[in-house]
């Protein structure tokens, strides 16, 4: 099947997705899925980012007799801590001292629901981060630089982030951003898009 005869759409209002979809070349809506992120009792950070994706692409199918829906959601965690967006400057400074030395594991959630069957592909990648030593001094010139109070774990890999880092494990440097699009690709042919 022809991706441009695809109805594709991502449900999902992170600039960092987008951005990762269009990677790909195919034409794509975007629709704001209203979900509840908040987790389940003893739910694991895998499974949470896993249910969070499906239910944002199945959100986003609501209503619709067409199309492919794209999900995803990204849960990291350090230990059992769950490390979310910091959103400002002074808890973006506690995340980087408090991950420094250590590993953060990201859990990046995929769904794609096809809105005429209702049928739901998912998968989900795992990233590992290894951060360096690092100093306040280290992390505040990095925070003055980047900004990155929107992004889980407080940095950005794809920019000065890298930095800050020892190692990445990884099968998809795109899961870390928040779209594995070597997982996608895959579920995409799954549904009959081929891909390029």
């Amino acid at each position: 099947m022809n991706p441009q005869q695809t109805r594709l759409i991502l449900a999902s209002t992170s600039p960092y997705r987008k951005m990762l979809l269009e990677r790909l070349g195919i034409h794509f809506e975007i629709v704001a899925p209203k979900v509840d992120e908040t987790p389940l009792p003893s739910e694991s950070p895998a499974a949470l980012a896993l249910r969070l994706s499906i239910l944002k692409s199945k959100a986003g199918a609501t209503g619709r007799h067409d199309g492919l829906i794209i999900g995803s959601d990204q849960v990291a965690c350090l230990g059992t801590t769950l490390i979310g967006k910091p959103r400002t400057h002074e808890k973006a400074l506690q995340q980087l001292l408090f991950a420094a030395g250590q590993t953060v594991t990201f859990y990046t959630g995929l769904a794609i629901t096809d809105a005429a069957s209702k049928d739901t592909k998912t998968a989900l990648d795992v990233t590992r981060v290894t951060f360096r030593a690092l100093t306040e001094d280290m992390i505040l010139r990095y925070l003055n630089l980047e900004r990155p109070y929107d992004c889980a774990g407080s940095f950005k890999a794809e920019g000065y982030g890298i930095t800050l880092m020892e190692r990445i494990e990884s099968q998809d440097p795109t899961g870390l951003i928040g779209l594995p699009l070597i997982e996608l690709n895959k579920l995409l042919n799954q549904c009959g898009v081929a891909l390029p």
